[in-house]
């Protein structure tokens, strides 16, 4: 509300996202759950200039489009560490998800118009369950990878191995709550995209403006820069 323009642009860019990928359910479905992690891997980079707006807010200091859009060059080393490690995993979940297809999926390739009939045909059962393993777990590690690393990265230009290392502590540390706050985050996603993916341009800049303040609540920081505790773990 403070900065409609800002939000509004992140929230475009979030809905043409919403758009490609509905793009690909219409004419190549098998690809679909590759595109989510697709955006997976984009959003929480895409949200690095909204967490820049929240940083700057909390220190008074006044945001703005081009800074937020800029943040990231000031850590291009550690991003790229990132950017690298998230990839490979896309490019795997991508592999894995054509070979779950290949070899479970028994009724043929679906059209757009008969997609929910085949995935909810009982012969496709086995591959409704592995699919969604399969993707369950590939989902699981990139968020456990990123829902900290890239935030502390831009708060405190950390390198990207420490980033990953205290992200994934936290989740550790606080697995029910961090389940639960991803379980909010793809509730909140996937109802926003009805209809037409317009409620996207909403939720999105509100859910990158609250994951700073996951991040900002789940991790402090004791007199040494370099020494991050986990919030909650003693819990």
């Amino acid at each position: 509300m403070a900065h409609p323009g800002i939000a509004l642009f992140y929230g475009v860019s979030f809905w043409f996202m919403a758009q490609i990928l509905a793009l690909v359910f219409k004419y190549k479905p098998e690809f679909t759950l590759t595109m989510v992690s697709g955006c997976l891997l984009v959003g929480p980079f895409l949200a690095m200039g909204l967490y820049e707006v929240s940083r700057r807010r909390e220190r008074g200091e006044q945001p703005e489009l081009s800074t937020s859009l800029t943040c990231w060059d000031g850590h291009i080393g550690s991003m790229a560490m990132l950017v690298l490690v998230l990839l490979v995993l896309e490019l795997l979940w991508g592999r894995a998800s054509l070979v779950v297809f290949a070899v479970f999926f028994d009724t043929g390739m679906p059209s757009t118009s008969g997609v929910l009939e085949a995935l909810f045909n009982p012969k496709n059962f086995e591959f409704v369950l592995v699919y969604l393993a399969v993707g369950g777990f590939f989902a699981a590690l990139v968020y456990g990878l990123s829902v900290v690393s890239i935030p502390m990265i831009l708060d405190r230009d950390t390198d990207a191995i420490s980033a990953v290392l205290t992200s994934m502590r936290v989740v550790f540390s606080n697995t029910l709550v961090m389940l639960l706050w991803g379980f909010v985050l793809s509730l909140l996603v996937f109802g926003a995209l009805w209809p037409w993916g317009l409620g996207i341009v909403v939720a999105g800049p509100w859910l990158g403006h609250a994951s700073w303040h996951a991040y900002r609540g789940s991790v402090a920081w004791q007199e040494n820069p370099a020494e991050a505790v986990t919030l909650g773990s003693s819990n």
